[in-house]
């Protein structure tokens, strides 16, 4: 039974898991947006919409939690001058998933995460590689 269970394994032991969705907030919050499988992109978004929410306070509190899962701490300068005084007004939803299809190698469905108001050519990519497949 899988009662009361939320998060995805991503076919990886904890460890491994909790490194890769380290890296890839870290990314996302570098590039303002990143392309990844869609399972992956979905548990993207959950941890880097809280990490945003948590981020609008703007406390010594908050900070010291950010670090403790963002690897780079330039990253974290930016969320805190940047990104989130950029969703100070907004209550949620920063995050938005385009689906671009299949990876050609082994048919992976992919995913672009994008920071709403902050990715700039997101859609236009997403469209992009639609008409080209």
């Amino acid at each position: 039974m899988r009662h009361r269970l939320d998060k995805r394994k991503l076919n990886r032991d904890t460890g491994a898991r909790k490194a890769m969705l380290r890296n890839l907030v870290t990314s996302l919050f570098e590039h303002n947006r990143i392309v990844t499988t869609e399972a992956r992109a979905k548990e993207t978004r959950r941890i880097a919409e809280k990490i945003i929410t948590t981020a609008k306070a703007d406390t010594l509190h908050a900070r010291r939690m950010v670090l403790r899962f963002i690897t780079k701490k330039e990253i974290v300068k930016k969320l805190f001058k940047e990104i989130a005084p950029y969703y100070k007004e907004k209550a949620g939803g920063y995050v938005r998933l385009l689906k671009i299809g299949p990876r050609k190698g082994d048919g992976a469905f992919m995913t672009m995460v994008d920071l709403l108001g902050l990715g700039g050519k997101g859609q236009e990519q997403a469209e992009n590689k639609e008409s080209a497949a």
